[in-house]
Formats: C-alpha cells, sequence, structure tokens
C-alpha cells in the first residue's frame, strides 16, 4: 500500500514581497487616476476612463492576491465568461440609459 496521496503533489506559489509593493504602488497610483479623473471635466469619457482604471485595478486584484493566474485553465475561463456577461449586462443597462432622452 503506498502512502502516495494526490493531493501531497500541492503546488506552492509564493510571490515575494517586493512584488507585493510594486502591486501596491501600482493600485496607489490607478487609485490617484481615478481621483484626478473625477475632478476633470472630460464629458462623456469621464465614466469610460474610471471604468477602464477600475477593470485594470480588479484584474490586478484578481491576478495577484486571488492567484486566478496559477489555477486551471477552466477558471480562468470561467471568470471570463462571467466578466462577458458583466460587460453585456453594462452596455444593456448603458443603451438603456443613454436612448431615454
Amino acid at each position: 500500500m503506498s502512502n502516495h496521496n494526490e493531493h501531497a503533489e500541492e503546488h506552492k506559489h509564493t510571490i515575494g514581497y517586493g512584488t507585493y509593493t510594486i502591486i501596491w504602488f501600482a493600485l496607489l497610483a490607478l487609485t490617484a487616476v481615478t481621483v484626478a479623473v473625477a475632478g476633470i471635466n472630460l464629458g462623456e469619457y469621464t465614466l469610460f476612463v474610471a471604468m477602464v482604471v477600475a477593470a485594470i485595478k480588479a484584474m490586478i486584484v484578481i491576478n495577484v492576491f486571488m492567484h486566478i493566474k496559477f489555477d486551471d485553465l477552466i477558471v480562468k475561463w470561467l471568470l471570463g465568461f462571467c466578466g462577458f456577461i458583466f460587460a453585456v449586462m453594462f452596455l444593456f443597462l448603458a443603451f438603456d440609459v443613454l436612448l431615454r432622452y
């Protein structure tokens, strides 16, 4: 009888403190961009720029802190599909709001 367990081959993914520091500064910089965009009148593009910055910040958090970049391909596909559904719903909402007038 073998003591070899299927889950014994667990992969450990460690991220160094330097990487976390860089990510922290990147998130702080992107937050500063969000605050700056809120104070600047970009007209119709204000919401778009804010959403793009928020999406970038979300991708950083999902990939690094939730360790999605180390997960299986099916998890990445499911996350991408959920993102696609969210984008479609957001577009429907945007068209509804924009076409009311």
